[in-house]
């Protein structure tokens, strides 16, 4: 196999992130600023769509491993569908109720997302085999360098693009420039697929997948608050894209650095220190009150690092795992696809309504006790959960070769 073209597998990431947190990041606020659709109900949504994701990604990991010998056609439709449906969800004005139109985009966005990830980061295992040293952890600082660089352009794209419209055609662009560059990219050898039980029955396969579980909490709950916590709790409203923008590319920029550090040090001692960093960036933006914009911009810098660890290394632990245990890697990233999401939807199910509940209001003035709640969720929750996260990767033995 010849050696795969590293800023291809880039691209396609930023082009995959930029359908993945951003979307929970402008599409609640989008729908609850253009069409009057409560949190409440956008949240329930989103679980919703994300239990369909309890039978659905496994079985689409089931469906790329069936079809390995079309993978370029077939991960060609799932890139048109999921372009096609972001134009539908924030540049066409909804021919239904809002909140319907809404959970039909969002549910061919996420499958094709799904699929497209699946495909992705299965055919990273087999090509970081054609990588002469640390292949795993190679692939992977270009391939998630790239996807937060997506993330990045994203999260900021309305801004500067004219809106939510120009976003989601920008979007489509990316797609089909992606969807070139990766054209010649995917293996056309299959590899005979043994369904889940490699994966299920391998228990540091299963410890993996639960601390992916564990530890994409924080940032999916990050992430469901961080534009309400600078519109009230800072009160900087405006200041939502470009801080979004330093917690993103703070972590892209730290990506490459991790990467190196663990091929130096192992994967797992350096993902511990950034699962440590990433704590003290939280319980310091407890602190914070009003006005406190630039000191929240540090703790964007620094917790943002962090998750470029958390990206990046990660993954390539569990790639690695596959490439033993499971070579074809697809049902084993249909799973990693499934609990990785199924996160975003807890925090959005969960605490959106609580914010709600306790008061809290969206562009609105809020008393002491609704913004205290804010802070709570927004910054000691994701501690408590990292430190979780720590206490089950400290005491996960990994063979040496799946640390480095």
């Amino acid at each position: 196999m010849s050696a795969p073209r590293l800023p291809a597998f880039s691209l396609f990431a930023a082009f995959l992130a930029a359908a993945g947190l951003p979307i929970y990041i402008h599409a609640p606020k989008f729908y609850v600023d253009e069409y009057g659709v409560s949190l409440t109900l956008l949240g329930t949504v989103l679980f919703a769509l994300r239990l369909i994701d309890v039978v659905q990604d496994p079985l689409l990991g089931r469906l790329a491993a069936r079809t390995q010998g079309q993978r370029a056609l077939t991960v060609l439709i799932a890139g048109a569908a999921m372009a096609a449906a972001m134009i539908g969800l924030f540049a066409v004005t909804p021919p239904i109720a809002p909140v319907w139109w809404f959970a039909l985009m969002l549910t061919v966005v996420f499958s094709g997302f799904s699929y497209l990830t699946i495909c992705f980061y299965a055919q990273g295992v087999s090509s970081a085999g054609a990588i002469a040293q640390s292949g795993h952890l190679r692939l992977a600082r270009w391939r998630e360098t790239g996807a937060l660089l997506g993330i990045c352009a994203a999260s900021v794209a309305p801004v500067l693009i004219g809106g939510y419209g120009g976003f989601a055609v920008a979007f489509a662009i990316l797609g089909a420039l992606a969807l070139a560059a990766m054209w010649g990219q995917w293996g056309r050898a299959s590899i005979p697929s043994e369904g889940f039980g490699p994966i299920l029955r391998d228990a540091i396969s299963r410890r993996l997948l639960l601390i992916a579980l564990v530890n994409a909490a924080p940032v999916a709950v990050s992430s469901t608050l961080f534009l309400f916590f600078v519109e009230s709790r800072l009160g900087a409203p405006g200041w939502e894209g470009p801080l979004l923008l330093v917690f993103f590319l703070s972590a892209a920029l730290a990506a490459p650095f991790w990467g190196r550090a663990a091929e130096q040090w192992g994967a797992k001692r350096t993902l511990l220190a950034a699962m440590v960093l990433a704590i003290v960036a939280f319980g310091f933006a407890a602190l914070l009150g009003t006005g406190d914009t630039i000191a929240f911009a540090v703790v964007c810098v620094v917790s943002g690092a962090a998750v470029g660890a958390d990206l990046t290394l990660l993954p390539a632990i569990f790639a690695r795992r596959m490439a033993d245990i499971a070579p074809g890697a697809s049902e084993g990233f249909g799973l990693w696809s499934f609990v990785s999401k199924l996160t975003l939807a807890i925090a959005a199910v969960a605490l959106l309504p609580a914010l709600e509940a306790g008061g809290f209001q969206a562009g609105a003035q809020n008393d002491a006790q609704a913004l205290w709640l804010l802070t709570l969720l927004y910054c000691a929750l994701p501690c408590v959960l990292k430190l979780v996260a720590i206490a089950l990767l400290a005491t996960t033995d990994l063979p040496r070769e799946d640390t480095a």
